[in-house]
């Protein structure tokens, strides 16, 4: 085999050449295997998120012997290129991994191979060795790539792919040699050996139905021949898309509705309720221009239908997304009907599709729900259990796009015979074929769905945290008890958006946050809880982030106060305005989306021990807390049985709180003869403040805003499914506020 040097790239016309020679001067080969799998990660264009795997052979010293030996280092099961560090890849040693073919009892027992993986390990390295291990480790080439670049996995999934591959090699002076599908595997490898020997002067190997091998002799050599070889097909096919003129799938039949950012939002709720019924979804919605242009084409429904091809979008993506048709005229019930009629039958079809192709060894069905939907003339939701899982399911289903379209491209009439997708091992039948996309075969699909080694993958994620998948509006968050509430909520794998009437408090609290939790995990947005109209614009906000809303938290109150003392006739209503009927608004507007959801629900209120406790000179606030208290028990009662509505009655918190600025600290201190000194600061006084509150409870503990957080989070979680219509006090066991 004998390959070009290659130092500088030859023209690119889509990609960049990233390479930094200065910067790889000062790396050994680990580190270089690290920056070119970086590099190459860095751009979706050259591979999806987790997908693709590279490798390096490297001559390093046995621990035990001391003798120089051939190691393998190749990306760790699970792994993501463009982040992954020297410690994500697995290491064996070259020359056992090479003896397993001697225990290798063929194909219909390769998955036995990967149990053996581990007893190559060189260095006791624990990182998993992934599937394609043996891919890399039988092609006879220093550095190896394995990816999938939509350009690429178009001309592997084209029923004309072979031929027009062979019209490519020509075109730019390649020698790139075609292998049928074959599931990723020991096999595979053997394949990949095969070929090779056959073919000994070709310099890369597109995989049918499934992505493209590249290789070099140097790790700056293997960079420039992938990044060359995927432009080069981007340019081959964009050429074909040159020669057809504009029109893609078919043509558009369905336009893009003009106002379907807010259509998005209205319906987000139902459809994240309607393929939550079995397991909750984060949601993430895309209406990009290549979405539209697809999902709104005469093609989208039968191209949709066939499913995916790689292998990495389809584990993502589920067998196929769901499609559902919306004339141009129907409006918002005609939507809602079609979606419960669709789901209905493309839960039928996964279920018929499961029972036709499980074996007693096969994992349990698992959710039937789709993770892709495209709707006419709005776009494409994806979901996940969280949001950047949801955010890359999107990612990958246009990845898929990009896939049938450039399969579309290469069309030059319809192939007769079999696909050259297909094998000797495989039905030709089975390979479904429209317009030159070849999708993989049910069979095929289901054994990588439901493939013990993937199921071992899921397997090893770490365990779901309490609130996961759980969305949560958490109203005055910008500071005090919101903004612990908040803290809480993102550490128990909530997903948070903070709001509050200060939206700088609530943005730098959404900024706290990124430290617990994925940036992706926190959103922000304003309110006035007066006005019904900025509560839905929150409410609409918090569906547009994550897709819905699971947990409402209120802690926004208002304690009038004047110089004088006297509460003003204005000052009255607007207390009772900001702590009763802001409440109920909330409530009111929450309940449509939790009615359009489905999902079982959970309001937090924050009411006061004022509510049961009678003093001189708080009226306004004490009569707006004792309303809210009887609030919660009638919203527990309007939002049943979905919506748990509970509350918490804490004693004075005054510790971060907005309605204790200095001035109210120190005319409280005055009225209760404390002494303090006017040096001391803001903090400190409140300190003063709550000692003094603190010693007329049972307790003797200052209220933190922490503490009302946890009784806040305790009845919003699962842990409290019986409980509505209660309030807890954290009050420290304030004697007055017994109820009796």
């Amino acid at each position: 085999m004998k390959n070009k040097p290659a130092s500088t790239a030859p023209a690119l016309k889509f990609l960049e050449d990233r390479w930094d020679a200065s910067m790889a001067a000062t790396l050994d080969e680990p580190e270089l295997l690290r920056y070119r799998s970086n590099l190459l990660g860095s751009d979706l264009r050259i591979t999806n998120f987790a997908g693709g795997n590279t490798s390096s052979k490297i001559k390093q010293t046995d621990p035990v012997t001391g003798e120089p030996v051939e190691v393998l280092w190749v990306k760790g099961s699970g792994g993501d290129l463009g982040s992954i560090k020297r410690t994500g890849f697995a290491t064996l040693y070259l020359d056992r991994l090479l003896a397993l073919e001697r225990s290798y009892r063929g194909v219909d027992n390769e998955d036995e191979m990967v149990a053996l993986y581990p007893l190559c390990a060189f260095g006791n390295n624990p990182v998993a060795a992934s599937i394609d291990t043996p891919l890399h480790g039988y092609l006879p080439f220093p550095h190896v790539d394995h990816l999938h670049p939509d350009w690429g996995i178009a001309l592997a999934a084209a029923a004309n792919g072979k031929q027009k591959m062979e019209e490519f090699n020509r075109e730019f002076g390649h020698k790139l040699v075609w292998l049928p599908w074959q599931r990723p595997g020991f096999e595979l490898g053997m394949m990949l050996r095969q070929a090779v020997r056959d073919n000994p002067d070709c310099d890369g190997i597109v995989l049918g139905g499934h992505g493209l091998f590249t290789w070099g002799q140097t790790q700056r050599e293997c960079y420039l021949n992938t990044l060359t070889v995927i432009d080069q097909i981007g340019q081959f096919i964009e050429r074909h898309g040159v020669a057809k003129g504009p029109e893609r799938f078919g043509g558009e039949i369905v336009p893009a509705r003009a106002d379907r950012a807010s259509l998005a939002a209205e319906i987000a709720p139902t459809v994240r309720g309607l393929v939550s019924a079995k397991t909750r979804w984060i949601a993430s919605f895309s209406d990009a221009p290549d979405v539209l242009q697809f999902v709104n084409s005469a093609h989208a429904k039968d191209l949709a239908f066939l499913g995916t091809s790689c292998p990495d979008h389809f584990i993502r993506t589920k067998i196929r997304p769901l499609f559902v048709p919306w004339p141009a005229k129907a409006g918002m019930d005609e939507l809602k009907k079609q979606l419960v009629a669709s789901l209905a039958e493309y839960r039928e079809h996964y279920g018929a599709y499961y029972q036709q192709h499980a074996t007693s060894e096969s994992p349990a069905m698992r959710d039937s729900s789709p993770t892709v939907v495209l709707i006419q003339g709005l776009g494409m939701f994806s979901f996940g259990k969280n949001k950047t899982e949801a955010r890359i399911t999107g990612e990958f289903y246009t990845n898929a796009i990009h896939v049938m379209e450039g399969a579309s491209l290469l069309s030059e009439g319809e192939v007769k015979g079999a696909v050259p997708q297909c094998g000797s091992a495989h039905e030709p039948a089975s390979f479904k074929v429209y317009s030159n996309y070849v999708a993989l075969p049910l069979l095929e699909a289901f054994r990588i769905e439901y493939w013990a080694l993937e199921e071992a993958k899921i397997r090893r994620q770490p365990a779901e945290k309490e609130l996961s998948r759980r969305i949560a509006l958490i109203v005055g968050g910008g500071s005090g008890i919101g903004r612990e509430a908040a803290r809480l909520a993102a550490e128990r794998g909530a997903h948070v958006v903070v709001a509050d009437r200060d939206e700088a408090a609530a943005a730098r609290v959404a900024e706290e946050l990124k430290s617990v939790t994925s940036k992706e995990f926190v959103a922000v947005t304003g309110i006035d809880i007066r006005n019904r109209e900025t509560i839905a614009a929150a409410l609409r906000a918090t569906v547009a982030a994550f897709g819905g809303v699971d947990i409402l938290i209120n802690t926004a109150a208002l304690f009038p106060s004047s110089p004088d003392g006297v509460i003003s006739d204005a000052m009255w209503g607007t207390t009772l305005d900001i702590n009763v009927t802001g409440n109920y608004l909330l409530c009111d507007e929450a309940a449509k989306i939790f009615n359009a959801q489905g999902l079982d629900g959970a309001v937090v209120l924050t009411s006061s021990a004022n509510a049961v406790v009678a003093k001189r000179g708080s009226e306004a606030y004490d009569v707006s807390k004792a309303a809210l208290s009887h609030l919660v028990r009638e919203m527990a009662v309007a939002l049943s049985p979905r919506v748990r509505v509970n509350g918490i009655s804490p004693a004075t918190v005054v510790k971060g709180s907005t309605m204790f600025p200095r001035d109210r600290v120190r005319a409280s201190l005055a009225k209760y003869n404390i002494p303090f000194e006017e040096s001391l600061s803001d903090d400190e006084l409140r300190n003063l403040l709550a000692a003094f509150y603190a010693k007329r409870t049972l307790t003797h503990q200052p209220i933190d805003p922490a503490d009302c957080a946890e009784a806040i989070l305790f009845l919003a979680s699962p842990k409290t499914k019986c409980t509505s219509g209660h309030l807890i006090p954290v009050d420290g066991g304030l004697a007055d506020a017994f109820l009796r």
